[in-house]
């Protein structure tokens, strides 16, 4: 079987949903609100692979703080059962305490919320100094739980993004901007678009 799309990735996005340029301005702004916001203090930042690994290298570089970062990865029982139960199974977890630390959590985007709603309690329960949430990408359409977003990039409608980490089939993260995957590409009926992405 060829795998056509592999070479040829952009054909399959309907509509460029936010540029290259718009997304590196947005991370120009998001660094210089949070190096203001924290005044100076260190922060670790909190990275939930994959999706947010773009967003995350480039938000650091924007960031004139000191700075740690971490990586976590996380799995839903059950694959796309995280839809309705929000049971998340963690893979990899922080390399280091953030007791006592100014913690940010850097996300691609936040949908449902579930799966972000129980790494929020997850880590509280390792006793930051403080907890916030900075996310490239807001679908408030699809929200179940509240969830406290503290910086957001882009706020965007109901659709199957991928690009900039967002990926359907582990395929589309390398594409420098966030794209409307077609529904061709997919078949019939959206994929479900969990967390993380």
């Amino acid at each position: 079987m060829t795998h056509e799309r592999d070479t040829d990735l952009q054909a399959d996005i309907g509509d460029i949903l936010v540029s290259e340029a718009e997304i590196a301005a947005k991370v120009v702004e998001l660094g210089a609100r949070i190096t203001h916001d924290y005044g100076g203090r260190r922060v670790t930042l909190v990275s939930v692979l994959k999706g947010s690994l773009p967003f995350m290298a480039d938000l650091m570089r924007a960031i004139d703080l000191p700075l740690r970062i971490d990586l976590m990865e996380v799995s839903s029982y059950g694959g796309s059962t995280t839809e309705s139960s929000g049971l998340v199974r963690i893979l990899k977890d922080l390399s280091a305490s953030i007791e006592g630390e100014d913690v940010l959590i850097v996300e691609d985007i936040i949908d449902t919320g579930l799966t972000l709603n129980y790494l929020i309690r997850y880590l509280r329960g390792k006793n930051p100094a403080s907890l916030r949430i900075c996310t490239l990408l807001d679908k408030p359409a699809r929200r179940l739980v509240e969830i406290p977003v503290d910086y957001t990039g882009f706020t965007i409608p109901d659709q199957f993004v991928v690009g900039y980490g967002l990926d359907y089939g582990e395929l589309y993260r390398n594409l420098p901007f966030v794209g409307v995957l077609r529904p061709e590409v997919y078949g019939e009926g959206e994929p479900v678009e969990g967390e993380p992405a």
